[in-house]
């Protein structure tokens, strides 16, 4: 007999991953922490394989999870798109203003898995400097935009706070002293929070490598060149961090505005669902 996902199931599963934490995660599904821990026990009974590593810190994708993770993420974002958009075909353009670590997780394929059922609509992600994308906002170019709460050209309409999480380069000694830091040049929560908890813990550190792109950290990285805070989703599954050694990063508040004018818009009403079910 074929066996199915349990949608339910995979929907603590990524809400987890997400959070990074399993608490975390039952408050935002409106769940106790044991009843969600089973959930996953299922799952993983399910799949066949572990998914989640375990600690007192959080937890984090095993290579099963990592696996999994992109093809749960998909099948929620059908099911919210099919239960939203069934009868109905979606028309006109959507902006979208991005943070350039959101632009480069998973929420660009979930827009784009919007678009392929409506063909006469057009979907735009733009990942800017807060200048640019306040130019972007106010000229209409776009009409939504997610991003960090004080960097939004608007006062949100929703915010949501992700844990950071250490990358670690291969072969990177996480007890150096100092620690080699890999940073995003740009003044940015990342950095911040990188460089207070390193001055809150006494830890000793030295910059390693600076750029002002992901693409530039994650090859730094991949290099070995040291240690960095990331999205979860951005997390390379040979850059987990399962040891202690690292202090404790905080969260960040990422939030989501949208331009007054676009109230009522079914495809802007669409894009917004699926971006506050996905992140």
């Amino acid at each position: 007999m074929a066996r199915d996902l349990d949608i339910a199931l995979l929907r603590s599963f990524v809400t987890a991953v997400r959070a990074g934490s399993i608490s975390r995660a039952a408050t935002a599904l409106g769940r106790t922490q044991p009843a969600l821990s089973q959930q996953l026990r299922r799952l993983e009974r399910d799949v066949g394989s572990p998914l989640l590593h375990r600690a007192p810190s959080g937890v984090s994708p095993t290579r099963a999870g990592e696996e999994l993770l992109p093809y749960a993420e998909r099948i929620l974002a059908l099911s919210a798109q099919a239960l939203a958009g069934t009868g109905r075909a979606l028309t006109g353009r959507c902006g979208v203003g991005l943070l350039e670590d959101l632009a480069a997780s998973r929420l660009s394929q979930v827009l784009a898995d919007l678009a392929r059922p409506h063909p006469e609509a057009r979907l735009e992600v733009l990942s800017l400097s807060g200048s640019a994308m306040r130019e972007a906002y106010d000229t209409g170019r776009v009409q939504l935009v997610l991003d960090e709460v004080p960097h939004l050209p608007w006062p949100s309409r929703w915010t949501v706070r992700l844990p950071l999480v250490w990358a670690v380069g291969q072969g990177v000694d996480t007890g150096a002293d100092p620690l080699p830091v890999v940073l995003f040049s740009n003044t940015c929560a990342w950095r911040t929070s990188v460089l207070e908890t390193m001055e809150a813990t006494g830890r000793r550190w030295r910059v390693a490598f600076e750029s002002n792109s992901l693409a530039g950290v994650l090859a730094a990285l991949r290099a070995g060149l040291g240690v960095a805070a990331l999205l979860p989703a951005n997390l390379e599954p040979a850059m987990a961090c399962h040891d202690a050694a690292l202090p404790a990063l905080p969260d960040v508040e990422l939030g989501l505005t949208r331009h007054p004018a676009t109230e009522g818009d079914a495809l802007v009403d669409a894009v917004e669902t699926a971006l506050r079910r996905m992140i």
